[in-house]
């Protein structure tokens, strides 16, 4: 079987999986978030917190209780890597040094796992797992809340109450990421991943030295990070690493983690707004976004350009030979469509094309299908972008899921989609401007200005994946990508809740004949259209100056 075939067929699997989980699991969310009724151990943590559960909250109550938690998140995440060396479990380790851990704080609890250090060689176990993996799950669950909110905003009318954000976090980690993680675990374990508190153990030599590599829980923490659409890794070379990812077949589990959650959402959606076609559009929309750059990725990786690529099959390196090129680009589109951030390849290491691919899957805002709950709440953005496109087409208010989107619904949709490209191209400018941070750079030219450019798109968008040519363990990029994954996550959940409390508080629009519909291939089509252009037309200059220059002189 030629390696072209054999990652078509992974590539068919994977959406056999998917679609035969569609439908139960989708459902299965929106009873979730629909339900009344409140387990026992979840009002335990209620108590616990003192929250009332049943109190439904408008817009700025729903919008401080997210960025409360978050802060808390970080202040803890924080201060548990300052104390790491009188922590037991910490195998040596010394505390994590002030800008780092700033760093790791807020790129754990903004759902980006950015790591600029080498996980086995600087985290001890209550780090790793009281730490970052709790991280994992919460982190997951507030996106999840947002995107819920934003859905209530569409299904209810005259009322500005979005739910409970306390109520839809518990129940998100609870109910739907714990069951999950459980299951998945226990097949990442069958499958060879390690899950132990061992040491720091010598395995044996190595050119001419000893080797050694410490245990932990890793199969609990893998699974969550890619379920929760996190990234990072409890190794250094992530999912590319025996221990964490070692055959084939977890290969391919992974990916399907990654993306299961973020594809039933949309089943989700269409289910709590009351119409399952308007679902089946945003899930035609990513779907086509998604298998679309997959079959891009794929020719550009196995295209041969001379000798030594007609030799290795195509673009090797860089890649695990246990996996081959099919499954390593599935991989990367996966995570650079998601903000996941984990890799099993180097993606620095890619085509300049196949790079150029990773950088525009991040830039669209991951929203094809996106991180757990933010990419839907950035698809259902753009969906009001488009039919507000429509609207001015044709000369009338653009209506969607029966609620007229007007001059203040318009304008929180602007600022959302403003927000990341200035962080990313502000900041890239920048570090290219000043001479610390280019010194940071191991190539020059059009690769070198990609490093930058995927660091902060990396950053901004919450993926946590790199071009791992850059040194970006300094100062200047532990406080400044810090920032920008800070405020790339909740200045967008600022403009979403306040057009989700907009909505909420419209009366329902009765359609007519001039509505547009929105639940139709038409709309699919304009849908897909307005996303690609409004990205081009934001990116494309630094993109020409980066791997598409790459890529074309190659």
């Amino acid at each position: 079987m030629s390696p072209q075939t054999a990652g078509v067929l992974q590539l068919l699997a994977l959406i056999a999986a998917l679609a035969l989980v569609y439908r139960p699991l989708g459902d299965y969310m929106a009873r979730v978030y629909s339900s009344e009724k409140h387990y026992r151990p979840e009002k335990w943590i209620y108590k616990a917190i003192g929250a009332d559960p049943a109190a439904e909250m408008r817009r700025p109550a729903y919008l401080r209780g997210v960025l409360a938690f978050s802060a808390v998140s970080v202040l803890f995440l924080y201060a548990l890597q300052r104390l790491q060396g009188i922590l037991p479990g910490s195998l040596g380790f010394a505390p994590i040094d002030p800008d780092q851990a700033f760093n790791t704080a807020a790129s754990f609890v903004a759902n980006t796992n950015w790591q600029s250090y080498a996980g086995e060689q600087a985290m001890g176990h209550v780090v790793q797992t009281g730490g970052l993996a709790v991280q994992n799950f919460v982190s997951a669950a507030v996106g999840m809340a947002v995107a819920v909110a934003l859905v209530r905003g569409f299904a209810r009318s005259r009322t500005g109450e979005l739910g409970n954000f306390w109520a839809d976090l518990v129940r998100g980690t609870v109910r739907i990421l714990l069951p999950l993680a459980v299951v998945g675990a226990v097949v990442l374990v069958a499958c060879g991943v390690i899950q132990n508190f061992a040491g720091i153990r010598e395995v044996g030599q190595f050119m001419g030295g000893t080797q050694q590599w410490n245990g932990g829980a890793v199969a609990s923490q893998e699974v969550i990070k890619e379920l929760g659409t996190n990234g990072g890794g409890y190794f250094n070379a992530n999912s590319a690493h025996p221990f964490e990812n070692p055959t084939p077949f977890s290969n391919l589990f992974e990916i399907f983690l990654i993306l299961v959650i973020p594809f039933s959402l949309t089943r989700t959606f269409g289910r709590m707004v009351g119409n399952l076609r308007q679902g089946y559009a945003i899930l035609a929309t990513t779907g086509i976004i998604w298998i679309t750059f997959t079959a891009l990725m794929l020719g550009t990786e196995f295209a041969h350009h001379g000798p030594a690529f007609e030799i290795a099959g195509g673009a090797m390196e860089g890649k695990e030979t246990r996996y081959g090129i099919g499954a390593s680009a599935i991989f990367s589109v996966a995570t650079t469509l998601t903000s996941t951030g984990a890799v099993n390849s180097f993606h620095s290491s890619y085509t300049g094309l196949g790079g150029g691919i990773q950088l525009l899957g991040m830039q669209l805002g991951e929203i094809a299908p996106g991180g757990v709950g933010s990419g839907l709440y950035g698809m259902l953005i753009m969906a009001i972008i488009a039919v507000f496109i429509a609207g001015l087409m044709v000369g009338r208010t653009p209506e969607y899921l029966g609620k007229k989107i007007g001059t203040r619904e318009i304008k929180f949709a602007a600022c959302y989609i403003l927000i990341t490209p200035a962080l990313v191209l502000g900041f890239t400018a920048a570090a290219m401007a000043l001479d610390t941070p280019v010194n940071s750079m191991t190539n020059t030219g059009a690769h070198g200005f990609s490093e930058i450019l995927y660091a902060y798109t990396s950053g901004a968008n919450n993926n946590g994946s790199a071009f791992a040519g850059l040194n970006a363990d300094t100062q200047w990029f532990n406080s400044t990508i810090g920032i920008a994954m800070l405020l790339g996550r909740f200045l967008p959940m600022v403009f979403v809740l306040a057009l989700a409390g907009s909505l909420a508080e419209q009366k329902p629009v009765p359609e007519t004949a001039g509505t547009l519909r929105t639940d139709t291939p038409l709309y699919a089509g304009l849908l897909v259209g307005t996303i690609l252009i409004i990205t081009g037309l934001t990116y494309f200059p630094a993109l020409a100056l980066g791997p598409l220059a790459e890529g074309l002189a190659s």
